[in-house]
């Protein structure tokens, strides 16, 4: 190896270490910042306490919030599986006009910021006399996981062998069947992939929640800006912390279940 190798690569260590210890370090200053003894974001921490974490219990609002995002984010991740699965088969499969402009207008809400987003679904919404928050919110976590989903099965599905299904429809299996029999089985790291994205982005969706929530119906992302706004403190913080914990044990939890490497892969 030569001088101007060593050198190269050393270079590409360094700047790769740097970038992690840049994104890394937000998390890090939460994590520390939440268990402050002071009331205020103090860093480094005057001294070391859980009293924010045992103020979790009693804050008002925040476990009907929690309760909503999941419930909303779990919902949406489903549909959007099932959905995107059939928009992702169509235009693989399909052999129709304006195959690439329906997959380009899937993934088009990525495209565009999520405040125009947001405000054009609220006023269609409206337009529609659809006043639930509830549905409104379904609809709208729908719109921002379904990409997700869409892009990463169409991926996949250029790899998979079609031929699968038209055997298995020989055996006695009905299409929708063969689909669940065969395909969805194949694909597995495909879903689990698209649904981990899908469910983090509504979870941690905020532009287009912010217009669609109302008094009774309001997200865990909804509910941490108003604790900002009014009595900013390290309890944020340590939802933060928790919402970090819960990343890295799905991770975890992922990795057993079928490796990461192979997750990657997709």
């Amino acid at each position: 190896m030569t001088r101007t190798q060593i050198l190269t690569r050393g270079a590409v260590w360094i700047i790769g270490f740097a970038v992690c210890v840049y994104l890394m370090l937000p998390l890090f200053v939460t994590v520390a910042v939440s268990f402050s003894e002071s009331s205020v974001f103090n860093l480094p921490p005057p001294s070391w306490s859980t009293r924010w974490y045992e103020a979790l219990a009693t804050k008002r609002g925040l476990l009907p919030a929690l309760g909503l995002s999941v419930q909303i984010a779990l919902l949406s991740t489903a549909i959007s599986l099932v959905l995107g699965t059939l928009a992702a088969i169509a235009v693989v499969r399909g052999r129709f006009p304006g195959r690439d402009a329906l997959s380009t207008f899937v993934v088009s809400p990525l495209m565009m910021p999520g405040l125009v987003v947001g405000i054009a679904l609220l006023q269609f919404l409206r337009g529609m006399g659809m006043r639930d928050a509830y549905t409104g919110l379904l609809i709208g976590h729908v719109i921002v996981t379904l990409p997700f989903v869409m892009r990463t099965v169409q991926a996949s599905l250029s790899l998979f062998d079609f031929t699968l299904l038209d055997a298995a429809r020989t055996l006695g299996l009905t299409y929708p069947r063969a689909l669940l029999k065969v395909m969805v089985p194949v694909l597995s790291p495909a879903y689990i992939t698209s649904g981990l994205f899908a469910f983090l982005a509504s979870m941690d969706n905020y532009p287009i929640s912010i217009f669609l929530t109302d008094a009774r119906n309001k997200t865990l992302p909804i509910q941490m800006l108003e604790y900002l706004e009014v009595r900013p403190d390290p309890t944020i913080a340590a939802v933060s912390s928790c919402l970090i914990l819960l990343t890295i044990l799905v991770l975890l939890f992922t990795e057993r279940l079928i490796g990461l490497r192979r997750l990657t892969d997709f």
